[in-house]
C-alpha cells in the first residue's frame, strides 16, 4: 500500500504564525510611535540651536539681541529657517540676554534657553 505525502501547513500552525506576528506587533508598534515622537523633539532643539546661532550673529552685526515676536522674519536674514510644524518664540529679549523657546507640534517637550551662553533645556 502507498501512503500519500501531505503537503501544506496544518490550522494550528498558521494559527500559532499569527499569533506570534500580533505579539511582535504589539511590542513594535509603541516602540515606533515612541521613536517618532524623540525626533519630533530632536527637530523642534535643533530649530532652537538654528535660532541661537542667528541671534548671536545679529547680536554681533547690532551689539543687540532680537526682541520677543518676530522671530522668523528678522532672523531668517542671519540663516534661521525654522521646520514645518514648529514653533518658535523669542520669550523675552533686551540687550543683555534672551529666553528663547521651541516646540514640535507632534512633540512633548518645549525646549527652552536662556542667554547668551545658555544651555538647551
Amino acid at each position: 500500500m502507498l501512503l500519500k505525502q501531505k503537503k501544506g501547513f496544518t490550522l494550528i500552525e498558521l494559527m500559532i504564525v499569527i499569533a506570534i506576528i500580533g505579539i511582535l506587533a504589539a511590542i513594535a508598534i509603541p516602540q515606533f510611535a515612541a521613536y517618532r515622537v524623540r525626533g519630533f523633539n530632536a527637530t523642534a532643539q535643533s530649530d532652537l540651536r538654528n535660532m541661537l546661532t542667528a541671534q548671536e550673529a545679529y547680536y554681533a552685526d547690532k551689539q543687540i539681541y532680537v526682541g520677543a515676536g518676530d522671530v522668523a522674519g528678522t532672523l531668517s536674514a542671519y540663516g534661521y529657517t525654522r521646520s514645518s510644524n514648529v514653533t518658535a518664540t523669542i520669550v523675552s529679549s533686551n540687550s543683555f540676554t534672551y529666553q528663547m523657546s521651541a516646540a514640535h507640534g507632534s512633540g512633548d517637550r518645549t525646549w527652552t534657553i536662556v542667554g547668551p551662553g545658555g544651555s538647551i533645556q
